[in-house]
């Protein structure tokens, strides 16, 4: 293959999924980006995940043809409305809103826990074909968690302090998104792309960041912290101002940049879906998606035709049911151009259809001139044949025995996301004893790179690893947390199986499993390199 063929190749292979889903949907819903803006178009962090992608090119591919419906729930419940969206109209939405920040005055544990909860509700969200937003109401950093620090009156002059590195107030800022993002984390490392959606309606003055000056640099703060701190690459950026109104300024000054954000929104309240709010939006947005990030009334099909670029829509919280008939809400989820959940999930799934014969590409001329020649482009020959990812969920089968040598019958078997634990001196769940147990994890791994991998443990007590049937750590007996390595050659793409072993004898108990290569840099594996048997 000459250089000049592989970028060409390269370049179809990226469009493909695109007019392949284009396929899928009916005509004559509005006009939509054309296929080299689906292709071209990129997320901000040029390190997006490979999930991140694909649901960006998936929202791109829907724009000016359906829109994804939604509901916001709550921390404290995070599954209540959109389960009532269900049982209404007998369809989950496509995108289930979450929230990040605590209000209701919790301790620092509870906030923890119920941040747990999100966490899990995502993730089985996500794996169930649905998309995940998240919302954060940050109170005032340091400061008790209430809505009224959320809504606290900061001076530009105190809000300054808050974006300048080495004050008080701009650590405790930090110190609040390293907490966050422990919990973004976990869905990273469990392959969820978030559509993430912070200190939105800035243009009005009701929370602390709101109408600010300088806001870009409190977005940019953020932005820094969670991409290259973090490498929190499952995130999309969402921007989500008010819609203009007597009591709020324009979008422009409040806007971050191209650099900064994937996806515009707009919270619109009050049925106030002027036309003039959509096309100002789109008119800023140039050619990336645009959304509505809240709504209190849902739109009605009429807002929908007339606008119909917008991606998606969220209800927001309560207001589903206080704010909507059943009959409004039911429109709103069968609407012709409205998404659901499963058809979400199959709308991803055509973005992930293995390869298939590219077809002839014309040269048309340029001017006017006659058409050149056919130019035809051959795929390499395929890979060998295997199945595709989507027949896979993320995760580790983890079995585990009140026992330490895997004897009996598990009294507990689960999904893991990854192999990252330290249980201390407790126990790894209610049902499993705190000494003396054991676990066996079972799965599949996919590395990105053909070369030669090492993994290593990290144990306290036993544990052995094999990769692809070959035993290549093997240290059975008690230890303190002792690290161990094995190497093992691996090929790009194609999926391996794994088998992971572990007792605990007494005392502290922990396993990590973490790999390495060439061009893979030292980490615990991610979950979205390791899948369920």
């Amino acid at each position: 293959m000459s250089p000049y063929f592989t970028p060409v190749y390269r370049w179809i292979r990226s469009v493909l999924p695109v007019v392949m889903l284009f396929s899928l949907l009916p005509a004559g819903f509005g006009e939509s980006l054309s296929v080299a803006n689906a292709a071209t178009l990129q997320p901000v962090n040029s390190d997006a995940s490979a999930e991140a992608r694909e649901l960006y090119n998936y929202l791109i591919s829907i724009s000016g043809k359906k829109m994804v419906t939604g509901q916001h729930d709550y921390l404290e419940s995070p599954d209540e409305l959109s389960n009532k969206v269900q049982k209404i109209s007998k369809a989950y939405v496509g995108v289930h809103g979450y929230e990040m920040g605590a209000i209701s005055g919790q301790s620092a544990t509870t906030e923890a826990a119920q941040r747990k909860n999100v966490v899990d509700s995502a993730i089985r969200w996500s794996r169930a074909g649905g998309m995940v937003t998240m919302t954060y109401h940050e109170p005032l950093p340091g400061k008790p968690l209430t809505w009224a620090n959320v809504q606290a009156k900061v001076s530009q002059a105190e809000f300054n302090k808050y974006v300048t590195p080495g004050t008080a107030q701009y650590n405790l800022l930090i110190a609040d998104l390293d907490k966050v993002a422990v919990s973004l984390k976990q869905l990273r490392d469990a392959g969820v792309p978030v559509l993430w959606r912070p200190y939105h309606e800035m243009n009005g003055d009701w929370f602390w960041w709101g109408n600010k000056n300088n806001f870009n640099q409190l977005w940019n703060i953020m932005y820094d912290r969670f991409v290259n701190t973090h490498q929190l690459n499952n995130l999309l950026w969402v921007w989500s101002p008010n819609a203009p109104n007597s009591y709020t300024v324009p979008y422009t000054p409040k806007y971050p940049g191209d650099d900064k954000v994937d996806i515009l929104a707009v919270d619109i309240y009050n049925n106030d879906f002027k036309q003039s709010h959509y096309e100002g939006l789109l008119g800023l947005a140039r050619n990336k998606p645009i959304a509505i990030g809240e709504h209190g009334e849902v739109p009605s099909p009429e807002v929908m035709k007339a606008q119909p670029k917008w991606v998606y829509s969220m209800t927001w919280g309560k207001m589903l049911t206080e704010n909507n008939t059943t009959d409004q809400i039911q429109d709103y989820m069968n609407d012709s151009t409205s998404l659901t959940r499963d058809d979400v999930k199959k709308g991803l799934a055509a973005m992930k259809q293995p390869d298939t014969e590219l077809p002839t590409v014309p040269d048309t001329g340029q001017n006017g001139s006659t058409p050149a020649p056919p130019v035809v482009i051959v795929p390499p020959p395929p890979a060998p044949p295997s199945v595709p990812d989507m027949v896979y969920a993320n995760g580790l089968r983890g079995e585990y025995f009140n026992s330490m040598d895997l004897d009996g019958t598990a009294v507990l078997v689960r999904t893991d996301s990854k192999l990252d634990y330290n249980w201390r001196a407790a126990s790894p769940d209610p049902e499993v004893e705190a000494d003396q147990f054991s676990v066996r994890w079972t799965g599949k791994i996919k590395p990105q790179y053909s070369e030669t991998y090492t993994f290593t443990t990290i144990s306290d007590d036993g544990i052995r690893v094999w990769v692809d049937g070959k035993l290549i750590i093997d240290s059975w007996f008690k230890q303190s947390w002792t690290e161990r390595k094995g190497s093992i050659s691996l090929q790009a793409g194609k999926m391996a199986d794994l088998k992971v072993e572990y007792y605990d004898e007494k005392g502290d108990a922990m396993a990590r499993l973490m790999w390495e290569s060439q061009h893979e840099a030292k980490a615990v594996i991610p979950g979205n390199a390791l899948f369920l048997p």
